[in-house]
């Protein structure tokens, strides 16, 4: 599957932005209808990164996965790239 196609985009808020600093994560808005694995396998192949977990809520706007990266790879860095900074 596109890995397009399963996330939508960044999630940015102070709360996310904290944990960026102190867990290495990212949050982002997914489909509905992916699972952990595609999430993860989108993930590395959009951004050219190891995944170490993700876990996955369901909010008001969408379903949410924050994205724990390896610790060879800044969540900083994949922020800078993507544009939260």
């Amino acid at each position: 599957m596109d890995p397009y196609a399963i996330i939508i985009h960044p999630f940015v808020t102070e709360k996310t932005m904290n944990q960026m600093e102190k867990n290495n994560t990212l949050e982002f808005v997914v489909r509905r209808t992916s699972n952990k694995k595609q999430i993860k396998n989108a993930i590395e192949k959009m951004f050219d990164v190891k995944i170490k977990d993700v876990r996955t809520k369901i909010a008001k706007d969408g379903k949410h996965a924050l994205v724990t990266f390896m610790p060879e790879f800044k969540a900083e860095d994949v922020g800078m790239r993507i544009g939260i900074f």
